[in-house]
């Protein structure tokens, strides 16, 4: 099995340079390596499959026109890029907020293992006669996931499911470290309680 490359490991701000200079396989490796993440925020985000392809398709071609806009002394690429994907996502948010159909939030759940939710907001691994349960419990996730308000939201998901620490979180929202932490514990009970309120409804 191929090992995947870390985005650690690699010299961004020479890779968005080369980009910058029209290398196109230095925008390939950009893309390779961020794209599952960025597909996976704009999932979580949307709950929907169709919508996140084409706002992953939209992230790049913002990042691409604003790598000039890129500094390594203010944080990783990788918080940048979320940062670029975040504010798109909240626009669209703002912009479609009327037009939204709600049936569609199970659609794509199985596409990447990436898009599953971690250990923090499950139980642990599903044995295999725990699997059909698990995943029941991980559209019931994604569904209370699209009833918390935004700004809950996209805390517990860079947190969660994107696995960012407090402090790029904070560089991503532009917001302190506390109000991070605090909008992740409400985003956290929030979730607790429509899980709680689902898994009443269907006994």
């Amino acid at each position: 099995m191929r090992e995947e490359v870390r985005p650690l490991e690699i010299d961004w701000s020479q890779v968005v340079r080369r980009c910058m200079d029209g290398d196109s396989g230095a925008w390939a490796e950009l893309v390779r390596t961020h794209h599952r993440r960025v597909y996976g925020l704009c999932y979580r985000f949307t709950g929907n499959s169709a919508d996140a392809e084409d706002l992953t398709q939209d992230v790049f071609l913002k990042i691409y026109s604003n790598l000039a806009s890129f500094d390594m002394g203010r944080g990783s690429l990788n918080v940048w890029i979320t940062t670029m994907a975040r504010n798109l996502l909240v626009d669209n948010f703002r912009r479609t907020r009327n037009q939204r159909a709600t049936g569609s939030l199970d659609d794509g759940w199985d596409e990447t293992d990436e898009l599953r939710p971690v250990d923090r907001l499950m139980a642990g691994g599903p044995s295999p006669h725990e699997s059909a349960a698990q995943k029941e419990l991980a559209r019931m996730v994604q569904g209370a996931l699209a009833r918390v308000s935004v700004e809950l939201r996209e805390a517990v998901i860079l947190r969660d499911l994107q696995d960012m620490d407090y402090k790029e979180i904070a560089q991503v929202l532009g917001i302190p470290e506390g109000t991070v932490k605090s909008r992740i514990s409400r985003g956290r009970a929030e979730l607790a309680r429509l899980l709680e309120r689902n898994k009443r409804e269907v006994m």
